[in-house]
Formats: C-alpha cells, sequence, structure tokens
C-alpha cells in the first residue's frame, strides 16, 4: 500500500504535484546524451517511507556505473536490465524530512537527514526509513550529502578487514570519495596509514591525515620496500599479485570494486580470485560487498560531530549540470567528493 503525500510546495517546485529531477531513460556513456532536467510527478510514498526534499546529492563511482548499466552483471543484479528502472542514477542526499509514511516512527516533518534511495539527483524523492539518519549537526547538507555511500562504503572496508589500533593500513586510491574517508576512519581506530594517489594529489592526501603518502607514478607498490597488515583497494586495477606483495603474510586485502573496463564483469573477476585463492595462502583476501543502512550512518555522525572525520569536497554543481558532475569524477579530475545541488 502506497501513500500519496499531500504536502504543497512552493512554485518553482512542483507545486505538490510534480517536481523538477534529472531523467534517464536509457543506459549511456555519455552523460550530456542520456541525462536531462525535465518537471516530473513528486513521488508517492509507502507506509515505511519518508518523503525528503533534497538539498544535495553525492557523486561517487556508483553513479557512473548506473548510469552506464556497466558492467552488464549490474544490470542482472537488478538494476534494469534494457533500461535504468532509477529516474537517474543518483544515490546518496541530505534534506529536509517533508513527509512520512503511516508507520514510521524515527523521523519528523522539518527534520535534517542524509541517506540514500534511488534517483536521489531530484527536489524529492521517497526514502525507506532504515536507509536514513539526522544528518550531523556540524555538517552542511552540502558536506552531508557527500557522506552516505562513499563514508559507509570506507567504514564497512575497515570492519571488514578488523583493523585494529597500531595496524599499518595502505588505501589505495586514497584522494577518492571513499579513499578519502577511508584515510580518517582508518586514523581514527588508532592506525598508521599510507595513501596511495598520484602527485598532483599529494597534499591532499597528506592533509587527510595520512602518516604516509605513496605516489603511484613515481613508486612501485610491489617493491618490498613496505609491508602492511591492511590493505584497502578502492576501485584499483592493480594485479592481485602486487597488492599481495604489499602485504604482511597474515595480512588482509579487502578490494572494493574494481575499474578495469570489462563490459561483464568490470573487474569483479580479480575480486573473485582474490576470494578463492584465500583459501589457499596465509593471507586474507576478500571483497566487500556494501549495504546501504541506517547503523552505518548513525556511527559516521559520531565520528563527524567528534572531528574525527570530515567530508572532503572537491567541487559542486547545481542540478542542471548533473551531466558535467559526473564527466568531472569520471575524469579523475576530484580530490574528494563531487556533490549536487538542487
Amino acid at each position: 500500500m502506497t501513500t500519496q503525500t499531500n504536502q504543497t510546495t512552493p512554485p518553482g517546485e512542483g507545486n505538490g504535484l510534480t517536481m523538477r529531477a534529472v531523467v534517464q531513460d536509457r543506459y549511456g556513456a555519455d552523460p550530456d546524451a542520456v541525462l536531462t532536467v525535465a518537471e516530473v510527478a513528486r513521488p508517492a510514498i509507502g507506509d515505511q517511507d519518508v518523503l525528503v526534499k533534497i538539498s544535495a546529492a553525492g557523486v561517487d563511482m556508483g553513479t557512473w556505473h548506473c548510469m552506464t548499466g556497466m558492467p552488464y552483471a549490474m544490470r542482472v543484479a537488478g538494476f534494469g536490465l534494457r533500461s535504468p528502472n532509477a529516474m537517474n542514477p543518483g544515490r546518496a542526499l541530505a534534506g529536509t524530512v517533508e513527509a512520512i509514511g503511516s508507520a514510521v516512527t524515527s523521523f519528523s516533518p522539518g527534520d535534517g537527514v542524509y541517506g540514500s534511495c534511488d534517483g536521489s539527483f531530484a527536489q524529492f524523492a521517497s526514502v525507506p526509513a532504515e536507509q536514513l539518519a539526522p544528518k550531523p549537526w556540524n555538517l552542511t547538507f552540502v558536506q552531508s550529502a557527500a557522506v552516505p555511500i562513499s563514508g559507509t562504503t570506507a567504514l564497512q572496508a575497515l570492519r571488514k578487514a578488523k583493523v585494529q589500533p597500531g595496524q599499518r593500513v595502505l588505501v589505495v586510491g586514497a584522494s577518492g570519495g571513499v579513499g578519502s574517508f577511508a584515510v580518517q576512519i582508518a586514523k581514527a581506530m588508532g592506525a598508521s596509514v599510507a595513501g596511495v594517489c598520484s602527485t598532483p594529489k599529494l597534499d591532499f592526501v597528506r592533509a587527510l591525515g595520512a602518516d604516509h603518502v605513496v605516489d603511484y607514478l613515481e613508486e612501485d607498490l610491489a617493491d618490498g620496500s613496505h609491508e602492511y597488515d591492511v590493505i584497502i583497494d578502492i576501485g584499483g586495477s592493480r594485479r592481485l599479485a602486487d597488492l599481495r606483495q604489499a602485504l604482511a603474510s597474515q595480512g588482509t586485502l579487502v578490494i572494493v570494486g574494481g575499474e578495469t573496463g570489462g563490459r561483464w564483469l568490470g573487474g569483479f573477476d580479480r575480486s573473485l580470485r582474490a576470494v578463492l585463492l584465500s583459501s589457499f595462502v596465509s593471507q586474507t583476501l576478500g571483497l566487500l560487498t556494501s549495504t546501504e543502512k541506517a547503523s552505518g550512518l548513525d556511527t559516521l555522525r559520531e565520528m563527524i560531530e567528534s572531528g574525527q572525520v570530515t567530508p572532503a569536497i572537491d567541487r559542486t554543481f547545481p542540478m542542471p549540470d548533473a551531466a558535467g558532475a559526473i564527466r568531472h569524477l569520471r575524469e579523475g579530475h576530484s580530490r574528494g567528493k563531487v556533490v549536487i545541488t538542487i
């Protein structure tokens, strides 16, 4: 059963019936060709849902994959076989509760929230209550929108690795959205952190709190000069053998995604090989399958409000230029997070 909210909004925000949103009705690699802004119906909410008036929406590599439908395995996994199921590829959001479903008791209209949903590049979204949490009091909506997908992915990866105080942690891809959170969260866990990035981003990763930075354009991770208890490989394409060479004999590797460009698995085959190999070696090799739940957001909020973690915002784009935001991220220009303002 669904319940249509009867809230009204000022002119330019749909007058209670419609809203402005980024719309995608087909997959494609060119964001300018597949993303448009249109006036569409405002979403209905179910009994367990919350209608959120969105202020900002985060952009991550998952956004690119949702837009392109690549690798093909994700279409089979439920994102839409021939065309995307979601209105647009946006996932992370921050905003204000506009209305609640009849079974929702954890939120009230007017609450500031952050979380994830299908189609966050819009003025409003219907969000399952279990995927929302109160936003950190010390963050703006723009900063808060940077957290839900990338922050929870980093947190879950480090938890999967069972990071302990004093361990040596290497974050491959430390300058990106997930990586910028992983460096800070690992430091908050008491680890000694090294971050891998390109030459222009070394100072950025140092500013995140990394104890050591590795310039992958100048240094070879597999040269045997350093050994790490934990390696978090974020969207990388480095060979599994190279990562194992830098990993301690009893160390733990967690692979977060992959960007090898393969049409069918997109690098996921490397993760599968790691899992299979883990049974035959002393190292623990695994992959992360992240979930989107409020519990992770609550943990991150505590870290953020205590000053241990701060979202790093590279650049914001207005919603009409959502294509530009995705293109900027895909081209590898960003240091930290890209956010769309609604």
